[in-house]
């Protein structure tokens, strides 16, 4: 995978900067890296990368700035890079459509391994086995409501409207579609949407919950305090 993987890696500290990049390469991974959040936007434009890591605080544009550039135009994978754990920091990161973040100081192991578990799921954005329990289904389309789920051609309908997803947004669908009724634990959603094999923020999934309930519907995702989410039926 890495060996085909261009990484574009904005960032304004140089020996960050640097030594990451050289981490990277040691890997497989072809990077390019840049100081500020404006010539990250023009590389991004110009070499259209696998996957963008963004530090937050970045000159010229900032790194949730350049995220929301990034997306939208592109549903290209996103992890944010912060210097702080900050509730803030995070959440406007992913609000902006990053797919998950990582906190500097990072062990180089840990970032690589957070890149290969976003690539691993961007590229297998159908997920595991679905069912089609509680709804009413038409060849791979799943139908909740005015909902439909095509997991086949990987598109989603609301009241026959197409709706954008990310892949992230796409593959929690998929998983709540899975078990309509059923409650789904963060800590579940973690393992199974971002590949998570060890414990990780919640408030990834929590953010994502809410990106996906502006699109397909406020109510269409129930929280069931103190154990998770679950897709209505």
């Amino acid at each position: 995978m890495a060996d085909q993987t261009h990484v574009l890696f904005v960032e304004d500290d140089d020996v960050i900067r640097e030594a990451t990049q050289l981490a990277l390469e040691r890997d497989g991974f072809v990077v390019t890296a840049m100081p500020d959040g404006l010539s990250g936007l023009e590389a991004f434009r110009a070499d259209r990368p696998d996957i963008a890591l963004l530090d937050v605080m970045v000159p010229g544009l900032d790194g949730v700035s350049l995220c929301r550039r990034i997306r939208d135009e592109s549903t290209v994978p996103v992890i944010m890079l912060s210097a702080r754990a900050d509730s803030i920091d995070v959440v406007l990161g992913l609000e902006a459509g990053a797919d998950d973040y990582v906190t500097k100081p990072f062990d180089g192991a840990v970032l690589v391994a957070r890149i290969r578990a976003v690539l691993r799921r961007f590229g297998h954005a159908g997920g595991p086995d679905r069912r089609d329990a509680d709804s009413s289904a038409t060849g791979g389309v799943l139908a909740f409501g005015d909902l439909e789920i095509d997991t086949e051609g990987m598109e989603v309908r609301r009241a026959g409207q197409p709706v954008a997803l990310t892949p992230t947004e796409m593959r929690l669908l998929l998983e709540f579609s899975s078990a309509p009724g059923t409650v789904l634990s963060r800590d579940k959603l973690l393992e199974r949407v971002w590949d998570y094999g060890w414990g990780g923020d919640t408030r990834v999934v929590d953010v994502h919950v809410q990106r996906l309930r502006t699109k397909i519907g406020q109510d269409r995702i129930e929280t069931v305090r103190g154990f998770g989410y679950k897709l209505k039926a």
